[in-house]
């Protein structure tokens, strides 16, 4: 059964870090999460790579500023350092996540895997897609029904369904959405394979 609510938040987060350290595995080793063997895969974490690393700078540079201030508070400066190593690997981890979960097109399982890092993971029937095409949006108006997976502020393609599928949030939340917006590296050669696969043509 599948643990919900507040009250699954310790479950939930050591889930968490678990699948992190998981994707920083995989990403030192080149692999990819549950990409199907024959499945076409879709990146779309390049978008985002400048930024994570620099805010990892960031992090970086702010952990050695905290270690010469606390220099002379041995106790607070050990805590402070584990926190701050936590956030950088966070951080990082979170881009790895991006980078080996991509998009996932099983045209002989006859589904469209639409994920964000590790936290969202949604299988689309391609029987159920009225209609996939290239969407560039850099604003996103929360809407019901509708599911925005932003990479860097953007998405770049749009798949309307003619019936619900169902969305999991973080603590288990159930979410119908008929509307999904995401991003890939390359909008044009996703939506040109969604569109092959629904006319039941090979994938190249």
């Amino acid at each position: 059964m599948r643990a919900t609510g507040p009250a699954a938040f310790p479950y939930l987060l050591a889930r968490h870090e678990l699948r992190l350290w998981a994707s920083l595995w995989l990403w030192a080793a080149r692999r990819t999460h549950d990409s199907a063997a024959g499945g076409a895969a879709f990146g779309y974490a390049r978008g985002q790579g400048a930024m994570m690393f620099g805010l990892a700078f960031v992090c970086v540079v702010e952990s050695v500023t905290m270690s010469v201030l606390l220099r002379d508070w041995p106790a607070a400066h050990h805590v402070v350092l584990v926190l701050d190593v936590y956030t950088v690997v966070m951080v990082v981890g979170l881009h790895a996540a991006s980078v080996v979960r991509p998009h996932v097109l099983d045209a002989a399982a006859g589904t469209l895997r639409v994920r964000r890092a590790l936290h969202v993971d949604v299988r689309i029937p391609l029987e159920r897609i009225a209609s996939v095409r290239r969407e560039l949006r850099t604003t996103h108006t929360p809407a019901d029904g509708e599911l925005d997976l932003a990479v860097g502020s953007q998405t770049s393609v749009t798949v309307e369904l003619t019936g619900p599928v169902a969305h999991l949030s973080f603590f288990g939340r159930r979410r119908e959405v008929r509307v999904v917006r995401c991003h890939a590296d390359d909008p044009g050669a996703f939506v040109r394979a969604v569109e092959l696969a629904r006319e039941g043509h090979a994938v190249p």
